[in-house]
């Protein structure tokens, strides 16, 4: 199944809206005067009914997350030892880097990306003709173990729809402008390799804490919805700071 990503935000908007029906009893149709940002944790366990729990997955950080739409392992290989981690139908399992000590506020952003983009995953398979689901089951037998890509897809472009469906749910297009308007904002965003204005990046940290995002999946989801532009580090220049006496 192939996607277009105009198909994947409608996906987008019609799940989150539902799940705000579900979760919060609101209609997406009534004006508001806040955002709604979509609470990713509620919207795994208790919308998608999909069982979180974390794991050593790499050490290299190269793992953050795994999800399986059958009974089957997950095979971690280190320093030349194996190690098969159980992994149940419709379970996502993260990275633990994410619950250490001193990393749960660092590490939050993409904690909630990677299980955005596991829900993607698991939503996406829920799409699949009955014939096609089946297939998959069947190939995902709890005598195998599988390493990561086995596991989330056979091809790279269930991946590229795992990450747009993913960053379009924690991110609604619809809230995100409503963010842009509110704070008065007429021209896109100028990203120069990386670095912004000040106004720019006061209305990213902004962004950014509002939707509980990284700033560099907030910088490709406004890229995406036509709210940045790219330019050149040599552009850049800093308006002059007004002191006065």
């Amino acid at each position: 199944m192939i996607l277009s990503h105009a198909k994947l935000e409608e996906m987008a908007m019609a799940v989150t809206d539902d799940f705000n029906r579900f979760f919060f009893g609101i209609n997406p149709e009534e004006e508001k005067d806040s955002i709604l940002p979509t609470m990713i944790d509620q919207f795994a366990k208790e919308y998608l009914d999909l069982q979180v729990s974390f794991a050593h997955l790499s050490s290299d950080g190269s793992v953050c997350g795994v999800t399986a739409y059958s009974d089957t392992q997950f095979i971690l290989e280190e320093k030349g030892r194996i190690q098969t981690i159980p992994l149940r139908e419709g379970e996502v399992v993260l990275d633990d880097s994410f619950i250490q000590p001193g990393q749960v506020k660092r590490l939050c952003g993409k904690r909630r990306f990677t299980l955005a983009h596991e829900c993607a995953h698991q939503i996406l398979f829920q799409m699949e003709s009955e014939e096609i689901k089946s297939s998959c089951r069947k190939s995902y037998s709890p005598r195998k173990a599988y390493s990561l890509r086995d596991l989330k897809t056979r091809e790279d472009w269930n991946e590229w729809q795992a990450n747009v469906l993913g960053a379009a749910i924690l991110m609604p297009q619809r809230e995100i402008s409503f963010v842009i308007r509110q704070w008065g904002k007429k021209s896109p965003f100028k990203n120069y390799q990386g670095r912004f204005t000040f106004s720019d990046q006061q209305v990213l940290d902004h962004l950014c804490q509002s939707f509980g995002a990284s700033r560099s999946a907030m910088v490709i989801r406004l890229r995406e919805l036509g709210y940045l532009e790219d330019h050149p580090s040599w552009e850049f220049c800093e308006p002059p700071k007004i002191r006065w006496a």
